[in-house]
């Protein structure tokens, strides 16, 4: 009996269980029995498109067992199972050919491809397939790009802090993206949040644990704001509700996508001043590194020039933190917030809405001919110049964030001590700047045994605010 290959494959398996590819093998086994085939081998590519051009190794290995005369016929449930493109055609026909492997379809009948009128019929049903994926495509693109000008959702995987219709909030993930974005705006890293959320039981639209990458993903999307997006631009307003105000979201993706700040808001740091505090003798910034002492080996500060000054560096945090809560404590600490460089959000966004509008024109000039080549490069660098200032300021507009919570609360050293690292960086960053000065060797004046050699003196606080 002729040993025959089934191959199933179904392009998107939105059960989850294979049971489209399941169904169509029963269909093949059988075609099979009413052929007089011995079924030896299912190859099955579940979830593949053949479309796309995506790799489907069960097909290859086919193809593979074809050639090497391991298999006699092959059955599928439609010609369109095994392939969609003419490319692919062609190099199956060339696996069939040389041995005159038919193939039996549930839906399509047979072919003989060893015969050219055979090869015919497949070409045409091939051409046939091609088209009505392409129409189906075409319908389908047409059909997001009527739903994004209507404000209406496209489809798809459900959105984190909505339900399945895209448009419904889901209360307990509405709070986490505010929460979450709030605290990002403060200073908080994309890390230590989506620490906080798996800590809380919170997972993502898929049921995963939370990284940094699915949590900036999920925090950039212009939905979040109630916004429509087509195609990476945002198009217009949507018909679901926002998890947050346009402004702060604007905000967020400022701080998250700046290329200035991004390190700053999103690097793993140990130490409260590093990058942040400078030398007193050369002004560069200091890092935290390990420098050895007579008996051991401690995480001091000193400057990346050339080490002009080396602090203890868990001594000279705690003392900077310690002038931090007394600050925050002062009854004036009200007044911090209004030197904070906050600017009005709204404002900054329509700035730069219109630029980004006047380097459109610019190039709808140029390709109606109205300017030249350097006309269009003079005036796109002056407006991308432009365009850079004002996303700077609104990255920096977010900094005023960095003292909410600690700014009049009964108890700012309370506070100060539940904030992660990075948003006590924030905090500094906008308060003050730490400048680190060299010591004499010896002890300090007025040093009392069981004391440490730490003097105050040689750091110097600058206040930006207040």
């Amino acid at each position: 009996m002729t040993r025959a290959a089934i191959y199933v494959r179904i392009s998107r398996d939105r059960e989850g269980g294979g049971l489209g590819v399941a169904r169509q093998e029963q269909d093949c086994r059988e075609l099979a029995v009413r052929h007089n085939l011995t079924v030896a081998q299912v190859y099955s590519d579940n979830d593949l498109s053949a479309y796309t051009g995506k790799p489907r190794p069960a097909y290859r290995r086919m193809l593979d067992d074809i050639a090497a005369a391991r298999i006699d016929a092959v059955l599928a449930w439609h010609t369109d199972r095994l392939h969609r493109s003419p490319t692919e055609l062609e190099e199956y026909i060339s696996a069939c050919e040389p041995r005159g492997v038919p193939t039996f379809t549930v839906k399509a009948g047979p072919l003989d491809l060893s015969t050219p009128s055979g090869r015919m019929v497949a070409r045409q049903l091939g051409a046939v397939a091609r088209y009505e994926v392409e129409h189906q495509v075409e319908r389908q693109q047409r059909a997001k790009q009527q739903a994004a000008a209507d404000g209406r959702w496209g489809g798809g995987r459900r959105p984190y802090g909505y339900e399945a219709d895209g448009v419904t909030l889901r209360a307990e993930e509405a709070r986490a993206v505010a929460e979450v974005t709030d605290a990002i705006l403060a200073g908080a890293s994309l890390r230590g949040q989506a620490t906080e959320l798996n800590a809380r039981g919170l997972v993502t639209s898929t049921g995963r644990a939370w990284t940094a990458t699915e949590l900036r993903k999920v925090l950039l999307r212009p939905r979040n704001a109630g916004l429509r997006e087509h195609r990476g631009e945002v198009v217009g307003p949507a018909a679901w509700p926002p998890l947050v105000d346009e402004d702060r979201w604007r905000a967020l993706v400022s701080v998250l996508t700046h290329p200035g700040r991004r390190t700053q808001w999103s690097s793993a740091r140990r130490w409260l001043l590093s990058g942040l505090a400078l030398c007193g003798v050369c002004g560069t910034p200091v890092r935290a590194t390990l420098m050895s002492t007579t008996a051991r080996s401690v995480p001091s500060y000193t400057c990346k020039a050339s080490r002009c000054v080396g602090r203890n560096a868990a001594e000279v945090d705690a003392y900077v933190s310690a002038v931090v809560i007394e600050r925050l404590s002062l009854p004036d600490a009200a007044t911090l917030l209004a030197g904070t460089g906050a600017h009005d959000g709204n404002a900054l966004q329509l700035e730069a809405t219109a630029l980004r509008e006047r380097l459109d024109g610019l190039a709808s000039a140029y390709a109606d001919g109205a300017i030249d080549v350097r006309q269009l490069r003079e005036g796109s660098e002056r407006l991308r110049g432009r365009l850079d200032d004002v996303e700077n300021r609104m990255a920096l507009a977010g900094q005023g964030d960095a003292l909410a919570g600690l700014v009049g609360v009964a108890d700012p050293g309370a506070v100060w001590e539940g904030l992660d690292l990075h948003r006590r960086r924030a905090v500094i960053d906008t308060l003050l700047t730490v400048t680190i000065h060299r010591t004499r060797k010896g002890r300090p004046p007025g040093w009392t045994p069981g004391n440490s050699y730490f003097d105050p003196r040689t750091i110097s606080i600058t206040w930006k605010t207040g």
